[in-house]
């Protein structure tokens, strides 16, 4: 997963508006619709409890590529991953940024959460590309959600079946394409690095089966995967164009059953004073 488009560091997040323009690389087509997203709810959960900085809880975390520019925009990041390797990244990352004050690391995983963290103390938890890898990927949700205060919200990324489906048909590999159509987890076959896929109908009935609404679904990277990297890198004005025709796809659920992620916002009830 590339890093989020970074918004400007500030010190200050009292003078310095949440929504930010920064540059978009190439690399931001993978994250740019969930940074959006994510960029939104945080804004909202700011105005609807009146504190200017959040407790953030990313989970699978890693080296902190949503982390690091969530703590940039003045909340405070727990981030559990099972990884040592990657929360020394997240250290460095962060330091780097500037953030560090802001973003903590601690070993652990999904189904032992609440060893390593607090329930029911976070304003927003990130749960991006855990599900395919947990045991028990409604346990492993019910302890995300868990995690959250009586009004809160969920930010929900996992890889869809569609994507994984027309890729490798588009790639010639038509056998592989149908045995990941018919495997009840979605892989293609031994050699499929990713333990399980799911459609946008598996993902929001596994958000409302956690207790919560779905305020929203998106597909991502619905066509970033699929076009030649050299038409974006060599065609004026191709990456902006890209961009804006996935941000306008990931709303259209016509595009949801094709897009290699689907990204789920859960809500809790109230969560933004409705």
């Amino acid at each position: 997963m590339s890093d989020p488009m970074r918004p400007p560091v500030s010190h200050h997040p009292r003078t310095t508006s949440l929504r930010a323009d920064p540059p978009r690389p190439r690399a931001s087509l993978r994250t740019a619709v969930v940074w959006e997203v994510l960029q939104d709810a945080l804004e909202r959960r700011v105005k609807a409890t009146g504190r200017e900085s959040l407790d953030v809880l990313d989970t699978g975390g890693g080296s902190g590529h949503f982390a690091v520019p969530v703590a940039r925009l003045g909340h405070r990041v727990t981030v559990v991953d099972p990884s040592p390797n990657a929360l020394f990244a997240l250290e460095r990352r962060a330091a780097e940024a500037g953030v560090a004050d802001r973003v903590r690391g601690v070993q652990g995983d999904a189904h032992g959460l609440f060893d390593v963290v607090e329930r029911g103390g976070h304003d927003v938890v990130l749960c991006h590309g855990v599900l395919e890898y947990v045991d028990d990927p409604a346990e492993g949700l019910r302890n995300a959600v868990a995690a959250l205060r009586s009004e809160g919200v969920l930010s929900l990324l996992a890889a869809g079946l569609g994507g994984a489906v027309l890729a490798r048909a588009l790639a010639g590999h038509f056998k592989e394409a149908r045995q990941a159509l018919d495997d009840p987890n979605g892989r293609w076959g031994e050699g499929d690095p990713v333990p399980r896929r799911f459609t946008a109908e598996q993902l929001t009935a596994l958000v409302e089966g956690a207790g919560l609404r779905v305020g929203a679904v998106h597909g991502v990277r619905v066509f970033a995967d699929l076009v030649p990297g050299v038409l974006v890198d060599t065609e004026p004005g191709a990456l902006e164009a890209l961009l804006k025709l996935e941000e306008a796809a990931a709303e259209n659920p016509a595009f949801h059953s094709v897009a290699t992620q689907l990204h789920v916002l859960g809500e809790t009830q109230g969560a933004f004073g409705a």
